[in-house]
C-alpha cells in the first residue's frame, strides 16, 4: 500500500467516525424526547471512497397503533370530563345539594304539613322545600347548558387546532419530499411529521397513506381527505349559547358534515367525537331527565277542579313554569331552566303558604278546596301526597323508567348519571392502559438507549485512535523519506 492511499484511507476513516459520532450525540440529546427517533450511521463500501448513510429508525405497525390509541383516549377523556362536570355539580342520591334528595325533602315535608295542617310554619317549610327543589333544578339546567357550551368551545378549539397543524404538517412533508429527491439527510425531518401527526391525532383519528417521494396524504377515520397535496379546509360554527331543545352546530371537512345525525359517515374517535357526545347526547339526555322530572312535580302538584275531576281542567299548583298554569305537554323542553314555586304560595312573594293547604293558586271556585276555612283541613294536602307518589309516564328519549313515581325518576337520573361516569372512567383506564403498551413497544423499537449510545461512542473513540495513529505513522514516514532526499 502507497503512503497516499495509507492517507486517505485514514482520512476516510476520520470523515466517516466524524460523521457517526454526530449521530451518536443527536441520539442522545434525543433521550427523554418522545418524538424522537433513534438514527442509526451505516458504512457503506463502494468502488470510491467509504460512505456513511444516516438512516432513522421506525415501526410503522406500532406508530400507527400509539396514535390510534391517542385518538381514542382523548375521546374518551372528553367524554369522562364532561360527566364529572355535571356529577360534581348534581351530587349524588346521598347528597343534600342533589334533586333526588330535595325531591325526599319536600316529600318529607308536605307529610308533616298534611300531619298539622293548622302549622303555618310547617306550611312555609313545605313551600321552602318546594322553592329549593325548584331552584335546584334550575342550577342543574344551567349547569347542563354551561357544559354543552363549554364542550362547544372545546370543538371550534380543536377544529383551530387540526388546521394549525395541517398547515404545519404541510411545510413538514414538502422538507421530507425535498430532501428525498436531493439525497439529504430527511430523519429530522420524519421525525418532525410524525410529532405532527401524533399531535393531530388527539384532535381526530386519523390513517395515513405513503407515496412516491415519501409524500404522504392523511385521512379521516371515516375516509374524509385531511391533507392530499393540500390541506383540506376543516370548518365549525360555534354557539353563541345554548339552551334546552337548541342543537349545536356540526364539523364539516371541505365542505362535508362528518358529525351529527346528517353525517353519513360520521367520525369514531377523537376529542372532538367526545366533545361531540358530550354535547349533542350526555347533556341532552341528562337535561331530558331533568325537565322531565320537573314536569313530574308539576303535574303532582297540580290544582284539580274538584267540581269535574275527571272532565276538568287541571292547572299548575304549588309548582309552575313559564308557560302556566296550563299543565305542560309530556317531554317538554327547558321545564328544569323555568320551574318556580307559585308566587301565590310563596310568603316572599307576597303569598300566603296556608294556599297549599286550601287550594286557590288558580282562579276558580272550582280550585278552592278549604271552602268553609276550616284549620285542620288536610283533605287537599292528603292528595297531594297520593299524587307525589303516584307513578306517571316519562318520555322514552329520557331514558327514566317509563312509569315510576317522581321521586323514583330523580333518584334514577342521579343513578343514571353516576353510573354512566363510572363506565366513562373505566373506559378511559382501559384505554391509557392500552396506550401506555403502545408508546412503550414504540418507544423499545425506535427510542435512544443512553448505555447503547455512550457504548457505541467508546468504539468510536478507539476506531478515531487507530485513524489518528495510522496518520501519525504515515507522517512519520514521509518525515523519514525527507530527510533522506536531503
Amino acid at each position: 500500500m502507497s503512503l497516499s492511499v495509507a492517507l486517505n484511507t485514514a482520512r476516510g476513516s476520520l470523515l466517516s467516525n466524524g460523521t457517526q459520532t454526530d449521530t451518536v450525540s443527536r441520539n442522545v440529546s434525543g433521550v427523554g424526547d418522545a418524538s424522537y427517533s433513534r438514527k442509526t450511521a451505516s458504512l457503506i463500501t463502494t468502488d470510491g471512497a467509504v460512505r456513511v448513510v444516516v438512516a432513522r429508525v421506525s415501526n410503522t405497525a406500532l406508530f400507527d397503533k400509539m396514535i390510534g390509541s391517542t385518538s381514542e383516549l382523548a375521546g374518551r377523556q372528553a367524554i369522562l370530563d364532561g360527566l364529572t362536570k355535571l356529577q360534581e355539580t348534581v351530587g349524588d342520591t346521598q347528597e343534600d345539594g342533589s334533586v333526588a334528595a330535595k325531591v325526599s325533602v319536600l316529600n318529607q315535608a308536605l307529610s308533616n304539613a298534611a300531619n298539622q295542617p293548622n302549622d303555618q310554619n310547617l306550611a312555609k317549610a313545605a313551600v321552602a322545600a318546594a322553592k329549593d327543589l325548584a331552584l335546584a333544578l334550575n342550577r342543574a339546567s344551567g349547569t347542563v347548558q354551561a357544559t354543552r357550551k363549554i364542550a362547544d368551545d372545546e370543538i371550534g378549539a380543536s377544529v383551530q387546532t387540526i388546521n394549525d397543524l395541517l398547515a404545519q404538517f404541510d411545510k413538514a412533508n414538502k422538507a421530507v419530499m425535498t430532501g428525498t429527491v436531493t439525497g439529504a439527510d430527511i430523519s429530522d425531518a420524519l421525525d418532525n411529521r410524525d410529532k405532527i401527526l401524533a399531535q393531530l391525532s388527539q384532535e381526530i383519528s386519523i390513517t395515513t397513506v405513503v407515496r412516491a417521494n415519501n409524500d404522504m396524504a392523511i385521512y379521516a377515520d371515516n375516509g374524509s381527505p385531511l391533507f392530499d397535496k393540500v390541506a383540506r379546509p376543516v370548518t365549525f360554527a360555534p354557539t353563541a349559547a345554548f339552551a334546552a331543545g337548541l342543537s349545536g352546530n356540526a364539523v364539516f371537512i371541505d365542505g362535508v358534515q362528518v358529525t351529527g345525525s346528517a353525517s353519513l359517515m360520521p367520525l369514531q374517535a377523537g376529542r372532538i367525537v367526545g366533545q361531540i357526545a358530550v354535547r349533542d347526547d350526555i347533556a341532552v339526555t341528562y337535561q331530558a331527565q331533568l325537565d322531565a322530572v320537573a314536569g313530574g312535580l308539576i303535574a303532582a302538584f297540580a290544582e284539580t277542579d274538584k267540581d269535574n275531576p275527571t272532565t276538568g281542567t287541571a292547572l299548575a299548583g304549588l309548582l309552575t313554569y313559564a308557560g302556566g298554569p296550563t299543565l305542560p305537554a309530556l317531554g317538554k323542553a327547558g321545564l328544569a331552566a323555568s320551574i318556580q314555586v307559585n308566587p301565590k304560595a310563596d310568603p316572599a312573594q307576597g303569598g300566603d303558604s296556608f294556599t297549599l293547604r286550601d287550594g286557590g293558586m288558580n282562579a276558580g271556585s272550582q280550585y278552592q278546596y278549604n271552602t268553609s276555612g276550616a284549620a285542620a283541613f288536610s283533605d287537599h294536602l292528603r292528595a297531594l301526597q297520593t299524587a307525589f307518589r303516584l307513578d306517571r309516564t316519562f318520555p322514552a328519549n329520557s331514558e327514566l323508567p317509563l312509569s315510576t313515581s317522581v321521586m323514583t325518576a330523580a333518584q334514577a337520573s342521579a343513578s343514571w348519571l353516576e353510573a354512566s361516569r363510572k363506565a366513562a372512567s373505566g373506559r378511559v383506564d382501559t384505554e391509557s392502559a392500552v396506550l401506555s403498551s403502545a408508546s412503550t413497544a414504540l418507544s423499545n423499537a425506535t427510542g435512544v438507549n443512553r448505555d447503547d449510545e455512550i457504548a457505541q461512542m467508546l468504539q468510536l473513540e478507539k476506531s478515531y485512535a487507530a485513524s489518528a495513529k495510522l496518520i501519525a505513522t504515515v507522517n512519520a514516514m514521509l518525515q523519514s523519506l525527507l530527510d533522506a532526499v536531503r
